[in-house]
């Protein structure tokens, strides 16, 4: 199953999926404070928090939700870029500074009717006018940390027909962030 090595590719998402086509964008659909789940509240070891929620797209079409949370104080430290980012994919933060280490990819099942589920369902409606695709119910999640400082968990969603098409592999293009 080729959603498996999307589940498990290392270093930047983004980056792979810009390699598969000719115009990668970032929407942002929420950026600000707000209530973790508990699973996130784990991984961050906060309540107050900053998330940041976006949909990655290829060539216009939508192929993943994803969800950043960090402790909101460490807007004041290594991750204040995050603040600024915009339209630019996180992995210009993530993947640029060799300070910054990822703990192993989890694979997690989005429980249907969850809150994640729920979000994703209507920021998905909100930005496409459609429902997110059946079956969208597979993603990975990791945690970023530069140095000793606080942790930056990101959280990816799937579409499942980018399960049609392996990811490319990592050449030296993707590595450097060139596309």
């Amino acid at each position: 199953m080729l959603l498996r090595l999307w589940l498990r590719a290392p270093g930047s998402l983004s980056r792979r999926i810009a390699a598969l086509g000719d115009r990668f964008e970032v929407q942002t659909l929420r950026q600000g404070p707000a209530r973790l789940l508990p699973i996130e509240s784990h991984d961050v070891g906060a309540t107050r928090s900053w998330v940041r929620e976006v949909m990655l797209k290829l060539d216009g079409e939508p192929l993943v939700w994803a969800r950043s949370v960090t402790p909101r104080d460490a807007l004041a430290g290594p991750w204040r870029a995050l603040r600024g980012l915009g339209q630019r994919p996180l992995a210009d933060l993530l993947f640029a500074d060799r300070r910054v280490h990822r703990t192993p990819l989890r694979r997690e099942k989005l429980p249907r009717g969850g809150a994640l589920q729920r979000r994703l369902a209507r920021q998905w409606e909100a930005a496409t006018g459609n429902t997110p695709p059946r079956g969208m119910v597979w993603g990975r999640s990791s945690v970023f940390r530069r140095r000793r400082g606080p942790p930056l968990r990101v959280m990816e969603a799937f579409v499942p027909s980018l399960a049609r098409v392996p990811p490319p592999t990592v050449s030296a293009r993707i590595r450097a962030g060139r596309r």
